[in-house]
């Protein structure tokens, strides 16, 4: 069963990542638009986008729940504790991305940021990939 749970854990997190690393790429180039079918099409992009990636982090998570439910020795491993905070983190960028769709939706042709801010903003989730992908392969200091 737990490996069930890991094997689709694993599948929305690949999802979840995929929609957090294109979103801020959108973001650039709606950022550089100045066509306005072309600012459109990525406020729509944007938004749906959004919405997919969210699905798969709501999954992602219901399923590492779960999976923590089956195996709760995981949580007094130092190696856990550190990924949830770096989910966490997550979270907190995809709720930033959220809040910046609103923003790109309300004033479509008036970008919050610069088309560099966002390149810079886009690999922030690289960083967090990298530290999770580690502390849940490696697990240093934890169980196996």
């Amino acid at each position: 069963m737990i490996a069930w749970l890991k094997a689709f854990h694993i599948v929305f997190v690949v999802a979840w990542f995929a929609g957090l690393f294109y979103l801020p790429r959108l973001f650039v180039y709606h950022a550089d638009a100045t066509d306005e079918p072309g600012i459109k099409r990525f406020v729509v992009m944007e938004r749906r986008l959004l919405a997919l990636t969210t699905v798969a982090a709501v999954l992602a998570a219901i399923l590492g729940v779960a999976m923590i439910a089956a195996v709760p020795a995981y949580l007094r491993t130092d190696w856990l504790r550190i990924k949830l905070a770096a989910v966490g983190a997550l979270a907190v960028y995809h709720l930033w991305c959220h809040f910046l769709v609103l923003a790109f939706r309300k004033t479509p042709a008036a970008p919050p940021h610069s088309s560099a801010w966002f390149r810079w903003f886009n690999e922030i989730p690289t960083v967090l990939l990298i530290l999770i992908v580690i502390l849940a392969v490696v697990k240093p200091g934890g169980i196996h």
